[in-house]
């Protein structure tokens, strides 16, 4: 017979479980385009490569420069994600702006190759900066918390920097999002220390990054299954663990209808936000290790710690 702590453990988990009356897009209508995307509102999409998503903002046909892309996913996937955006938006259509929610290696992967071909401009939280223009790299992630093969594979993913100060500009500080009116940019850190959300209040629709996901990111069978319950940001790169409990009850707060997130599938309704709140009551017991450097020594950009050489 179970302890008390562990029926309480049960009953928190099978909360964050999420059912498929919860996807935010419809399989069969995905299958009817032929964008290869998943379809979740009108005028917002996304694509799944292999472990992380990207996001479109723009209606189908939009045109050139009339849509938005938002983070570049894993390095080799250019060509999938130009595809994808020309089956959508139209032959040859560029995008108005590459929008950045973090910069992490699977967010950014295809962004060099991408900025060149499309001679588009990037924007990011003014302290993701230093990660795209040369000049420094994340700290090392922590392969001693959140368990599964990515955690223990997290010491070879690539740290940066990336370069791409040519087209690398901060996000306004209105929090207003380059070619994307009616949205606002927020400021989501733990995760990294310039991660943000985007929000849009008139249908409560918010991508996320990875300042909360949908699948058990450290797990591969996770990762392969898309197995649909909440989780805070993949552990292995979170390096401020009481910034990111911060941000998930943020986003908890603006009661979300639509969110799309950094990993796994985008969910909407009632049952995605009341798993929402419950990742956030109980964040430190959910998500943050018991163990692991971070936890004991976050970093910040103020004190330099967030910057490695």
């Amino acid at each position: 017979m179970g302890t008390a702590m562990e029926k309480t453990d049960e009953i928190i988990e099978h909360k964050l479980r999420l059912s498929k009356e919860s996807r935010a897009d419809n399989p069969e209508q995905d299958a009817h385009r032929h964008d290869h995307t998943h379809e979740v509102l009108s005028d917002v999409a996304y694509k799944r490569l292999l472990l992380v998503n990207v996001a479109f903002f723009g209606m189908p046909g939009a045109g050139d420069r009339n849509w938005v892309l938002i983070d570049a996913a894993i390095p080799g996937t250019a060509g999938a994600i130009e595809g994808a955006a020309e089956e959508r938006f139209g032959k040859g259509a560029r995008p108005a702006a590459i929008i950045l929610t973090h910069g992490h290696f699977d967010h950014t992967g295809a962004l060099e190759a991408l900025a060149e071909r499309w001679d588009a401009p990037i924007y990011a939280h003014k302290y993701e900066l230093p990660y795209l223009n040369g000049v420094a790299a994340y700290p090392p992630p922590d392969p001693t918390v959140g368990g599964g093969i990515f955690s223990l594979l997290s010491p070879l993913f690539p740290r940066g920097p990336v370069d791409v100060d040519r087209w690398l500009s901060p996000l306004p500080p209105d929090g207003s999002v380059p070619g994307m009116p009616g949205w606002k940019w927020l400021a989501t850190p733990g995760h990294s220390v310039g991660h943000i959300s985007l929000w849009r209040e008139s249908d409560r629709t918010l991508i996320a990054g990875d300042a909360f996901i949908t699948t058990r990111q450290e797990s591969a069978y996770a990762v392969v299954t898309q197995e649909m319950e909440l989780h805070g940001p993949p552990a292995y790169f979170t390096q401020n663990w009481q910034q990111a409990r911060s941000s998930v009850e943020m986003l908890a707060a603006l009661e979300p209808e639509v969110a799309v997130t950094g990993h796994g599938r985008a969910m909407r309704g009632a049952e995605m936000r009341n798993a929402l709140h419950t990742l956030a009551a109980n964040f430190d017991q959910i998500s943050v290790p018991d163990h692991g450097h971070y936890v004991t020594h976050p970093i910040s950009a103020e004190t330099g710690t967030a910057y490695a050489k």
